[in-house]
């Protein structure tokens, strides 16, 4: 079972690239919908989500529909020396999460770990932390640095019920490369464009995922999703390149080269894609 979508959906500049131009901000989520069965949310990285609002996003959105939400930042980056502050973190964020449990339509939770997170037994521990922390929820871990590629880790990640997040990204050095693993019921799969140029030098952070993938470049991964899918209960493939609704574009390329047969509520032509079906 694979699903396809985008991370994140409420993007202004995708107006005139995938929204209808004169879309209310407020129907993005029920639009994005219609075209795509799962979204991974970011924003709760840098602000804790509220239950309400994962509540009405749920409301939103039809049966079986899913949403991977991205853990907090004092979760992954800025984790709290206080154990009081810590537990005070993950309470709230998993009690945010409460209404998209309750309607079925939590994916999983994803914890991006900063680049200077390397193995260790510190953080062998603090990821095992991390997964108790989230009681039943499915987690998956995305690494940022390349050191976390070797067989331990999929050992220890495969005994502690962590799924294992393959990335595409710029081929720089010390960056993760594209390994296709599965360690656990869930595979994972985020595209975040290959902007070599502005991954590390950039004036807005946005810039290094302004990147659209060609057909070749997806069709690298083909055969890995595949595998993938094999192994997997379910696997996510999600896109991060979300610069004027290249994620978009390039979902529905990928869907159309897995072969997958889309039967949500719409169809959406994007530029570039006329005279071919991504569905």
């Amino acid at each position: 079972m694979i699903l396809v979508g985008t991370a994140g959906f409420r993007y202004a500049d995708w107006r005139g690239h995938f929204y209808p131009p004169g879309i209310r901000e407020g129907d993005f989520l029920s639009y994005y919908s219609r075209h795509f069965n799962v979204v991974e949310i970011d924003y709760t990285y840098y602000r804790m989500p509220a239950a309400n609002t994962m509540k009405a996003m749920a409301a939103r959105t039809p049966t079986g529909f899913e949403f991977c939400v991205k853990a907090n930042r004092e979760m992954t980056h800025e984790i709290p020396g206080d154990k009081s502050l810590l537990d005070e973190t993950f309470d709230r964020f998993m009690d945010a999460l409460g209404p998209l449990r309750s309607a079925g339509k939590l994916g999983c939770i994803l914890a991006q770990f900063p680049y200077s997170f390397k193995p260790s037994e510190g953080s062998y521990d603090y990821l095992l932390e991390f997964k108790e922390r989230c009681g039943d929820a499915p987690v998956v871990v995305e690494y940022r640095n390349r050191a976390w590629v070797i067989p331990e880790t999929l050992e220890f990640m495969r005994s502690a019920g962590l799924g294992f997040c393959c990335v595409d990204e710029p081929r720089l050095k010390g960056l993760m490369p594209p390994v296709a693993a599965v360690t656990s019921n869930l595979g994972y799969v985020r595209f975040h464009g290959r902007n070599s140029a502005k991954w590390w030098r950039h004036e807005h952070a946005s810039e290094r995922y302004d990147y659209l993938y060609s057909d070749d470049e997806l069709r690298e991964w083909v055969p890995r999703v595949r595998m993938i899918d094999q192994t997997a209960g379910k696997t996510y493939v999600l896109f991060n390149n979300c610069h004027e609704g290249k994620a978009a574009r390039n979902s529905f390329m990928m869907r159309d080269l897995l072969g997958i047969q889309w039967s949500g509520r719409g169809r959406q032509e994007l530029p570039g894609l006329e005279g071919r079906d991504p569905t």
